[in-house]
């Protein structure tokens, strides 16, 4: 079975992204703290906890996964090996 990098990479794109604003916005509503979510502004620019910084983080988390995820995709294909039937 091929994966199709493309489909792999928008879906690790959107869960990742989402997952980060929804992250991002869960501990400025119930002021939860934050410390692990607040260590995101070492690696996305211009990210911070504030409802524009969970829109950020969203793009940032968007393209990062994006990237990881066809990346992942492609090796996956490259090392997968398929069985033929009757061999």
């Amino acid at each position: 079975m091929k994966l199709k990098p493309s489909a792999l990479a928008l879906t690790a794109g959107i869960i990742w992204g989402g997952m980060v604003m929804l992250a991002t916005w869960w501990v400025l509503l119930f002021n939860t703290g934050g410390g692990t979510i607040m260590k995101l502004k070492n690696f996305y620019l211009g990210y911070d906890v504030t409802f524009l910084g969970g829109v950020v983080g969203l793009l940032w988390g968007f393209v990062e996964a994006f990237i990881f995820g066809y990346l992942i995709a492609l090796l996956y294909n490259v090392f997968s090996t398929e069985k033929k039937a009757g061999a």
